[in-house]
């Protein structure tokens, strides 16, 4: 797997872990088969695209960026889709997640 294919996977992967997470409102409690069934592939192709992944770009970047964009991706779509919106201390603690995931990713490349 090439640089650019790995980091091709990562955002594929972060957005099957998004439509996953999304999913699990809907599945209400995994009740629902359709809903269920769907954020269970969701997380298996998740799942599977990150483990190719970590063989080329270092575990730590992979997983700040997975959880920092997916984190700022379910809280847009909490407000959005379910009308969760944040209060102003959420949204600082969600701020600084992005802010951490920026600043790791800005610290250059990791050695193996």
């Amino acid at each position: 797997m090439t640089d650019t294919q790995a980091w091709l996977a990562l955002f594929l992967a972060i957005a099957a872990e998004i439509t996953g997470t999304a999913l699990l409102k809907l599945s209400d409690g995994l009740t629902r088969p359709w809903p269920t069934a769907l954020l269970l592939a969701a997380y298996g192709c998740a799942i599977a695209l990150v483990a190719r992944v970590v063989t080329v770009i270092p575990l730590g970047i992979t997983y700040a960026l997975w959880s920092g964009i997916g984190t700022l991706a379910i809280v847009l779509i909490g407000a959005l889709a379910y009308r969760q919106v944040p209060n102003g201390s959420q949204l600082i603690g969600v701020a600084l997640i992005v802010a951490g995931v920026v600043i790791v990713n800005l610290g250059g490349k990791a050695h193996s």
